[in-house]
């Protein structure tokens, strides 16, 4: 029973710190019950989806896939094409996913085959990946929209004649997806069509675990020679894990910058694999092992996290901006303490695992 609590405070403890800083900080904070709920409603929906794609590369045994930011570029370069366009509605959020789906797969396609050749370094190397693209991202949009590629628009044209703005107001497509469908409960606004398509999503991945695929993907993520001598194309598969992962995180972008109605081109998709990761780890996710719960407590308890610091950080000492630096401190010192726990527990599980090896040897020499 001691080892059972033991080995359950140790598999949970981010979730657990998180979850204790909150339930202190909330009276210190002042924020009304109502008004955090429905701060996490509009957030779970906001974020969801981005979170959610993270799930397949775990299941592939490729960590956590810092790499969705590739995806995010894809699903940004949609919507500045449909901005030009000037194309509204339910139309130019569909166009800006098709817009962005080949360009989401050849990233990812490049991706997998770049982190393939990186095999046990695939989170760092994900991160580095994540700024080389980055930088031709920024060569594309700034020097070549409207002047090799053309643009129409001269409201999100620099003064110059060609790059894109820092800023593009996405009104056209702003909240369309929200509040296209919509419940209200008493004070509360729930937006019904963005659920169902997260609630879509999160059957596709109970559906893809079962698959053969899926059923491949796992073999990979628990031992890679065993599942190559089973027959399995590893390495093709694992590409595969990045592909989804990477086309998932392009509409997730999509359905994340019409929530905020406002793209900042250069920025808007640079911290979205670190908040993600942190949402999903702060769930109770690992870098082998995450799930649908993982992601949407995570993200629940990450983002009351992020409402009520600055707040708390006011009332506690005057200022709010002493909650701006915890909640980054907690951004990245969650994902680092999840990873140094990973790493222990791994550790753990190999001086066990010889320990045993160990006693059958001592048991075999006795008899």
């Amino acid at each position: 029973m001691e080892n059972k609590c033991k080995n359950f405070f140790i598999n949970n403890i981010v979730p657990i710190v998180i979850m204790i800083m909150i339930i202190m900080a909330i009276p210190i904070s002042g924020l009304s019950n109502e008004y955090l709920i429905q701060e996490m409603i509009s957030r779970l929906s906001r974020n969801s989806f981005l979170v959610l794609s993270l799930i397949i590369p775990v299941v592939a045994g490729m960590g956590l896939n810092f790499g969705i930011v590739l995806g995010a570029m894809a699903g940004q370069i949609g919507l500045i094409f449909i901005t030009d366009w000037r194309i509204a509605g339910m139309e130019g959020i569909g166009l800006a996913i098709l817009i962005s789906l080949p360009i989401a797969i050849l990233l990812g396609i490049l991706g997998g085959y770049i982190l393939n050749k990186a095999k046990g370094r695939e989170m760092i190397t994900s991160i580095i990946m994540g700024f080389f693209i980055n930088g031709v991202y920024q060569l594309v949009v700034l020097y070549g929209m409207g002047n090799i590629i053309p643009m129409t628009n001269k409201k999100i044209i620099l003064s110059r004649g060609y790059g894109i703005r820092n800023a593009i107001d996405l009104k056209n497509v702003r909240q369309i997806l929200d509040k296209s469908m919509v419940l209200k409960v008493g004070k509360f606004t729930i937006p019904i069509l963005t659920i169902l398509i997260i609630a879509a999503l999160c059957l596709f991945i109970v559906w893809f675990r079962r698959t053969k695929l899926g059923q491949d993907m796992r073999a990979i993520g628990q031992d890679i020679e065993i599942a190559k001598s089973s027959g399995i194309a590893v390495e093709r598969t694992r590409i595969l894990s990045i592909i989804i992962s990477t086309v998932l995180a392009s509409i997730g972008q999509i359905i994340f910058l019409q929530n905020i109605g406002t793209m900042n081109t250069y920025n808007s998709h640079e911290q979205i694999g670190m908040f993600s990761i942190a949402a999903i780890l702060i769930g109770g996710a690992t870098a082998t092992k995450a799930s649908i719960p993982n992601a949407l407590g995570g993200i629940i308890l990450f983002h009351l996290m992020f409402v009520i610091s600055p707040r708390a950080g006011k009332e506690l000492v005057g200022s709010a901006q002493i909650g701006e630096f915890f909640r980054v401190f907690i951004s990245y010192g969650v994902i680092a303490l999840a990873l140094m726990l990973h790493q222990w527990r791994r550790d753990q599980e190999n001086k066990a695992e010889r320990k045993r090896m160990m006693d059958i040897q001592l048991s075999g020499g006795e008899k």
